[in-house]
């Protein structure tokens, strides 16, 4: 029976070999419409689809031509062409594209000569009637022929420039970028996924909501925490302290640097660099901003003597971590330079590993289910031979073991999962946590690792029944990821309308006229004393502004208080997500909101 991995990898295979074919026919279409002159370049696929890179010459096409190159495309998909694989020698291929007057081609082709290929691959289309109607140099693979492509689940998106290489050194050359999927139904729902991305974006609601804040002379990736993300912030914490001492954590705290021995020790340096702050040098040494948090915690586990009756020892920080991304790289809260993680490490046996790992796993369960995360994929990541004792530790037989344990806990746990090979950490194989959000957009979480290296490098030891020191297997584990990330993710997975725990506002109640402010000031005194996150609106404005106010701020509850509402000793409850409005007696308002948020009721 075929395993799910397989299942995913075959579907893998399959789109990519129909965005190959779609770029091999945007290729044939963009020569049919633009002449024989038009020079191709190179088409790599990408997580959406492909692009193309050309040489117009003198030609200058814009992004209201794409509608014309698709229409080209539809017709050559339609006349149900033949894709046809043909081999040649390399000097014999050179000299055919030489020809053809294909230079960038030829270049490629060169330098696949200099890495020694004796032979090139082509492509050719054939019609209905056996003639060639377009030819290309291309590994392909393709589909057997156009038919199998459904003509509506492609669609050139825009225009760019690009240097041939990536140079600027060499010409500048047009790429067009295409979306390509499955079906015109996997396409669709892919552009609604844009549409409602570019609503969410959490830059844009982070800063209408007034979360977070970057300033230039701060630093850049180095986000400011406004009072409602502090909110949210305590909120997770809260949350992780409960499920962490559920599951027998002790809380640890570790220091924001260290020296430059610690790093050494661990094995980060000289490695991790290029990703920590530049050192600073103090009365001879060198410290360093800490990027993570693992060193640190196996000192903590090495200050105290331990036997195999302490194990396991589980260790749990919020430690605030520094990494010194390339500034191309960052990205709102999604990629910093100031970070704080949900980090725990945890000490055991090896008899104890399989169920300390499932329960991590458990716990990441428990959290997808609480945020509403429906859709998630854990990527088991190994090790790669060839890099033993370069980039990961040079123990095969330890990486076959290990990474047979982590599949064997992840088996037992019944969670999705596919396999990667060259993406495990330095000191053992680890487990990647893919998540997609309400609107279907993925993103990577969290992860999981096994360690069978560095506790020994730090001479971590336990003693067991028979009286000898042993080394434990450690796990690092982040399922909440960073503070950054994970509000990141919230942000755009709920559009900025969070679950009422989670929201940083509440309730707003909004008075009618100023002949009600008492009772509102007496319905706000209320709902703080029953530790709900309250505000008021005595404001001069009138009704209707009050009210879209605070729903432009995505406050959960919306009470507006009148003459009724003062006599009744009820509140006129309007909801910010379902839109509905109710009137409610304010006792029992009070006493439904504080269920809701004890609860941590999604909705």
């Amino acid at each position: 029976m075929e395993s799910i991995q397989e299942k995913q990898a075959a579907n893998i295979q399959e789109l990519a070999k129909k965005r190959h074919s779609f770029a091999h026919i945007m290729a044939q279409a963009v020569r049919q419409l633009y002449g024989p002159d038009v020079k191709i370049a190179i088409w790599p696929d990408t997580d959406d689809g492909f692009y193309y890179d050309f040489d117009f010459g003198d030609t200058q096409i814009w992004d209201d031509d794409l509608k014309q190159i698709e229409k080209q495309m539809r017709k050559i998909i339609a006349q149900n062409q033949k894709f046809e694989q043909f081999n040649l020698p390399i000097e014999e291929a050179i000299q055919k594209l030489e020809n053809e007057h294909e230079s960038y081609k030829v270049e490629l082709a060169n330098k696949l000569k200099a890495n020694g290929e004796t032979q090139l691959s082509f492509y050719k289309n054939m019609s209905q009637q056996g003639q060639e109607t377009f030819c290309d140099m291309c590994r392909g693979p393709h589909v057997a022929q156009t038919s199998h492509l459904d003509a509506n689940s492609f669609k050139l998106s825009r225009i760019a420039g690009a240097y041939w290489l990536g140079d600027e050194k060499n010409p500048q050359l047009t790429r067009i970028y295409a979306y390509a999927f499955d079906t015109q139904w996997d396409l669709k729902d892919y552009l609604h996924m844009l549409e409602e991305a570019k609503k969410r974006d959490h830059r844009v609601l982070g800063k209408k909501l007034e979360l977070f804040a970057f300033d230039d002379e701060v630093g850049a990736g180095l986000p400011l925490w406004l009072p409602a993300w502090s909110v949210m912030v305590e909120e997770i914490e809260k949350l992780a302290k409960e499920q962490e001492e559920a599951y027998g954590y002790s809380r640890v705290r570790s220091p924001h640097i260290a020296k430059d021995k610690l790093y050494l020790r661990s094995g980060h340096l000289p490695y991790y660099a290029d990703s920590m702050f530049p050192p600073m040098e103090l009365d001879n040494e060198k410290f360093y901003l800490k990027a993570m948090n693992c060193p640190h915690h196996h000192k903590i586990y090495a200050a105290t003597p331990k036997s195999y009756r302490d194990l396991p020892v589980r260790f749990a920080e919020y430690g605030h971590c520094y990494r010194y991304e390339d500034s191309g790289a960052l990205f709102g809260l999604m990629r910093v330079r100031s970070l704080c993680m949900n980090d725990a490490h945890i000490y055991c046996t090896e008899e104890q590993f399989e169920s300390e790992f499932i329960n991590v796993i458990e716990m990441y369960k428990y959290y997808f289910e609480l945020f509403g995360i429906k859709k998630y994929q854990m990527r088991l990541s190994k090790h790669s031979k060839e890099w033993l004792g370069k980039k990961y530790v040079d123990n095969e037989a330890l990486w076959i073991k290990t990474e047979e344990q982590v599949r064997s806990a992840l088996d037992k746990t019944g969670v999705a999962y596919m396999e990667a090979e060259d993406e495990a950490a330095f000191y053992g194989p680890k487990i990647d946590v893919q998540i997609w959000s309400a609107i279907g957009r993925e993103f990577t979480l969290a992860t999981n690792q096994l360690d069978f290296a560095v506790p020994e490098r730090f001479e971590l030891t336990y003693k067991d029944k028979d009286g000898t020191d042993k080394t434990p297997i450690c796990i690092h584990r982040a399922p909440l990821s960073t503070h950054e990330r994970l509000i990141g993710f919230l942000i755009e997975h709920f559009g900025g309308s969070f679950p009422l725990w989670l929201a940083p506002r509440q309730v707003q109640i909004v008075p009618v006229s100023e002949n009600f402010f008492e009772y509102a000031k007496e319905v706000e005194s209320q709902l703080q004393a029953a530790h709900i996150r309250v505000t008021g609106d005595y404001s001069s404005d009138g009704l209707n502004k009050k009210v879209r106010n605070a729903e432009k701020m995505h406050i959960n509850y919306i009470l507006v208080v009148g003459e009724k509402e003062m006599n009744e000793k009820s509140v006129s409850v309007r909801n910010y997500r379902t839109k509905i409005q109710t009137s409610e007696h304010l006792e029992q308002f009070i006493q439904d909101t504080v269920i809701e948020i004890q609860e941590r009721k999604l909705y």
